[in-house]
C-alpha cells in the first residue's frame, strides 16, 4: 500500500486558491484526496455576497480543481462553517492545512495598533480557530486527524519590516506544540518552517516570503486587505536581480518551489510520519548564511554554480 495515497481522505487547505496554498491543495488532490479550499474571495477573485458566505461549498472555476468555500477564518463562525461543510460534502475530515496567512512590510514603529492587531488575528488567531473546529472533528474518528500549520523562518529569528508577522510565526509555531500535547495521541499536529518559496503564481521575479534583509519581497495574496487596510500585499514590486540576492543566503542556492512545499505537507500528513507529533519541519534550504560569513558564501556560491 502507497503511503502517499489519500484516496478517499478529506483535506481542508485554508487560503488554498493561489501560490503555496494552491499547489498543496492540488498535490492532495493528485494523491486522491477530496480537497476543499477556502479565502475570502474564490479563484475568479470575485468577492462573494452574503450568501456565499454562508452557502454551500462550489467546485473550481475549471470544474477540476479542489472545491471551494468562501470563507473569512478570523471569523470564529465562518472557521466553523467551512470545517463543517467539509464533513457534510465528504462525511469525514483527515487533514487541515492552516496556509493563509501574510503580512505587508511595515516599520514596528510607524504601522498602526490596528495593522499589528490584524495581522496577529490572521496569522496567529484565525489558524487556532479552524483547528479547533477541526479536531472536534477528528477526534471522533476512529484514526484521528492531521493539523499541519505553516510557519515562517520569520518566526524564528528577528523579523525587521515584519516584525508582528514574525512574532505571530513564532505564536504560530508554539501553539502547534501545545495543541499536539493536548490533542495527542488522536490527533498529530506539526508545523512547517518556510524560508523563501518561489510561487508558481509570481514571476521568477517575485519570492514569497522575506529575505535575510528582512524586507519582504513578495508575500503572495494569500492574505487579503481588511476594511481598507492591506494586510497581505497582491505582490511586493522587487528590483531586477533580487530573487538571486535572496537566493544566494541559501545554501540550497535557490527559493524552495510551492510544489516541494507541497511534498513535505504530504508527508507530514502520511503514515510515514505517524509518529510525528509537536515538530518544526524546516523547509528552508539549509537555513541562511550569516552575515559574516558573507565572504566564504559567495565562495560557495560560485562553486556551486
Amino acid at each position: 500500500m502507497d503511503p502517499l495515497d489519500f484516496t478517499g481522505r478529506v483535506v481542508v487547505v485554508t487560503g488554498g486558491t493561489r501560490g503555496i496554498g494552491a499547489a498543496v491543495a492540488r498535490a492532495f488532490q493528485a494523491a486522491g484526496a477530496h480537497v476543499l479550499t477556502c479565502a475570502r474571495t474564490g479563484p475568479s477573485s470575485a468577492a462573494p455576497s452574503s450568501a456565499e458566505l454562508s452557502g454551500p461549498a462550489t467546485p473550481a472555476a475549471d470544474g477540476e480543481g479542489p472545491a471551494f468555500f468562501p470563507a473569512d477564518v478570523r471569523d470564529p463562525a465562518q472557521a466553523a462553517a467551512l470545517i463543517a461543510e467539509a464533513v457534510r460534502r465528504f462525511g469525514r475530515l483527515d487533514v487541515l492545512i492552516n496556509n493563509a496567512g501574510g503580512a505587508p512590510t511595515a516599520s514596528a514603529d510607524t504601522a498602526s495598533p490596528r495593522l499589528h492587531a490584524k495581522i496577529i488575528e490572521l496569522n496567529l488567531i484565525a489558524p487556532l480557530h479552524v483547528a479547533q473546529a477541526a479536531n472536534a472533528v477528528m477526534r471522533e474518528q476512529a484514526d484521528g486527524g492531521v493539523i499541519l500549520m505553516i510557519g515562517s523562518v520569520s518566526g524564528t529569528r528577528p523579523s525587521p519590516g515584519t516584525a508582528a508577522y514574525g512574532a505571530a510565526k513564532a505564536g504560530l509555531h508554539h501553539l502547534a506544540t501545545s495543541l499536539a500535547a493536548e490533542w495527542a495521541p488522536r490527533v498529530r499536529v506539526n508545523s512547517l518552517v518556510l524560508g523563501p518559496v518561489d510561487s508558481p503564481s509570481r514571476s521568477p521575479r517575485d519570492v514569497s516570503e522575506v529575505g535575510r534583509s528582512g524586507r519582504a519581497v513578495g508575500l503572495g495574496r494569500e492574505a487579503e486587505g481588511v476594511d481598507g487596510e492591506t494586510v497581505g500585499p497582491d505582490r511586493e514590486a522587487v528590483e531586477p536581480g533580487a530573487v538571486s540576492s535572496v537566493a544566494r543566503t541559501v545554501p540550497m542556492g535557490r527559493a524552495a518551489t510551492a510544489g516541494e512545499v507541497a511534498s513535505a505537507c504530504l508527508l507530514l500528513a502520511s503514515p510515514l510520519a505517524g509518529y510525528i507529533t509537536g515538530a518544526s519541519l524546516a523547509v528552508h534550504g539549509g537555513g541562511e548564511w550569516p552575515a559574516y560569513l558573507a565572504d566564504l558564501r559567495d565562495t560557495a556560491y560560485r562553486a556551486g554554480k
